[in-house]
């Protein structure tokens, strides 16, 4: 499939969004070279419309946008583009364009993210280490020493997840309940399966 950019006059909308956290950074324009430029430096240009000229995001400010996937609609009229981003998007220091500064603020001191990403984020990690292993990792220990020690490791954290709950120790609770869902995702990989197998599980059960 190829980019039509003859039907909005030679440029396509190209939505950015977060590979990790799957926020919707920002909206620009991209022409036929902005286009292959992104492709061969797999850095995301624009063709700005006030400058009249290719911009490549970052070229001032140091935040570039890291190309992860570029996808077309089903009209093959616009782009969109996963990106890893390399600091704040917008100029005004916000996070995304659809954000504002001190909520942007807020989120660089904590690193949060949405739930559901950041799980999917700690999962790529927990499978890249085990494509590709890194030297004093405890993932690694833990896929080395097999399949049946990372079950017994599940099956201790979910111990002591039930009594911290019946203790009614909340704080203890929520470490040890990360403990719990952290050695849940290793098993998961070891065994081959991913969170999404086990979502879908979840979701056939809720239609019923």
């Amino acid at each position: 499939m190829l980019l039509d950019f003859a039907k909005s006059g030679g440029l396509v909308p190209a939505v950015i969004q977060d590979n990790t956290t799957q926020e919707v950074l920002m909206l620009g324009f991209m022409n036929q070279e902005a286009y292959e430029k992104t492709q061969q430096e797999q850095v995301v240009t624009f063709f700005s419309r006030t400058k009249n000229r290719l911009w490549t995001k970052g070229e001032t400010s140091g935040n570039f946008l890291n190309v992860v996937s570029m996808h077309l609609d089903c009209d093959q009229d616009t782009l969109l583009i996963k990106v890893n981003p390399v600091g704040p998007v917008c100029h005004t220091g916000a996070r995304t364009c659809f954000d504002s500064p001190e909520s942007a603020e807020n989120k660089s001191h904590t690193g949060t993210k949405p739930t559901a990403a950041f799980l999917d984020y700690l999962e790529n990690i927990i499978n890249d280490r085990r494509q590709n292993p890194q030297e004093k990792s405890y993932t690694n220990l833990l896929f080395e020493k097999g399949i049946q020690k990372i079950a017994q490791k599940v099956g201790e954290e979910a111990v002591e997840t039930v009594i911290d709950a019946v203790a009614g120790n909340k704080e203890r609770l929520k470490e040890e309940a990360a403990d719990l869902m952290y050695h849940l995702l290793v098993l998961l990989a070891a065994s081959d399966l991913k969170l999404q197998d086990v979502v879908q599980v979840l979701q056939q059960r809720h239609q019923k």
